[in-house]
């Protein structure tokens, strides 16, 4: 059996973590692997290069969820693809970057990513900075962050990833049903909780 180990994120060492998440490649072993206050949520793999099918990132997504929802922990995610050989060379990601991963921790702690976006109707006539701006003045106060990304479609009005704290959870889904009764010639595409990957900045190399 391999050693090479896929890493999912990073999260505070508090005990034991079941995953209830198949993982990269069919994994049914996610687990995690500890030094001092972090730990790596990983599962076994045999290739150091996973295909990146629909159907692992998918997974990839599917176990951080379960690590941030179901499990209620903070993760630091990973990108697709890291893979490490054995626990020792990852021992040494989690120690040289504990000031980063610790600090970044922090920063999202208790949170997750809802992704919002809002698309125009085929010929619709649509003021895109009065509802950029609603829609930003109805969710802020339900976030603590957002990011706005690319509008790469001429009908995307509003594309945006908020930082939601859990216990907001159900009031910013509240604000989001407001937004979507508030237009009717856009459509809301609602998604998430996703990793909160638009609110870290840890860059780290697979060995």
């Amino acid at each position: 059996m391999s050693d090479n180990l896929y890493a999912y994120g990073v999260t505070p060492d508090d005990g034991s973590l079941a995953v209830d998440a198949t993982g990269v490649d069919g994994s049914e072993d996610v687990s995690t692997v500890s030094h001092g206050p972090l730990a790596a949520v990983v599962s076994p793999v045999d290739d150091m290069d996973p295909e990146r099918t629909d159907e692992n990132v998918r997974a990839h997504d599917d176990v951080l969820r379960a690590v941030m929802v179901d499990a209620e922990r903070t993760v630091v995610p990973m990108q697709f693809g890291m893979v490490f050989k054995g626990k020792r060379p990852l021992k040494n990601i989690l120690r040289t970057g504990r000031p980063t991963f610790s600090r970044s921790l922090n920063d999202i702690d208790g949170t997750y990513e809802l992704g919002v976006k809002l698309v125009a109707e085929e010929g619709a006539t649509v003021d895109r900075e009065a509802v950029a701006e609603r829609v930003d003045e109805r969710l802020a106060p339900v976030s603590v962050g957002t990011v706005e990304n690319d509008l790469f479609s001429d009908r995307l009005v509003v594309n945006s990833s908020y930082l939601v704290e859990r216990d907001e959870r159900e009031a910013f889904d509240e604000a989001i049903d407001d937004i979507d009764e508030a237009y009717d010639a856009l459509t809301l595409q609602y998604t998430g909780p996703w990793a909160p990957y638009n609110f870290v900045d840890v860059a780290i190399e697979a060995k």
